[in-house]
């Protein structure tokens, strides 16, 4: 294992991922939220969305609302499930999100995974809802 693949992941680490990925923008969307979209211009599809506090996603444990939530797009439902029930991570997902390809984190619980791991997920994000054009040139690459 190298050791960038021990590296934990850091909130700042999100922004890094997805400006690497080609053709992005930090755009919003859901009214004012910032949204990391593709492809950059006015045709962006968001893939990953730093979320509102709001009344449907409340920590059980404390009863307050989630304030620092990441909204990661998913490939499909079958993707999202086999994230959320994966214990080793801090992935979940609340009704608001029910039938709906995405999975939330904390950015306080990003250590909880490597870099790695994160860049991981948010590029399938980004191949989810990428151009089939730019993702095929994106992993014909070598990405």
């Amino acid at each position: 294992m190298t050791e960038s693949a021990r590296v934990p992941a850091r909130p700042d680490d999100v922004d890094e991922i997805c400006a690497a990925l080609p053709s992005t923008e930090l755009g919003t969307s859901w009214g004012d939220r910032p949204t990391w979209k593709v492809p950059a211009g006015g045709k962006g599809r968001g893939f990953v969305l730093y979320r509102a506090p709001g009344p449907t996603a409340i920590d059980p444990e404390t009863g307050e609302r989630y304030d620092d939530l990441l909204v990661i797009t998913t490939a499909n439902l079958a993707d999202k499930a086999a994230l959320v029930e994966d214990e080793s991570t801090p992935f979940f997902t609340i009704d608001h999100f029910d039938n709906y390809p995405a999975v939330l984190v904390q950015q306080s619980r990003l250590g909880e995974m490597t870099r790695d791991e994160l860049a991981e997920v948010i590029q399938d994000a980004w191949l989810a809802v990428a151009p089939k054009r730019l993702a095929k040139e994106y992993l014909a690459n070598g990405q």
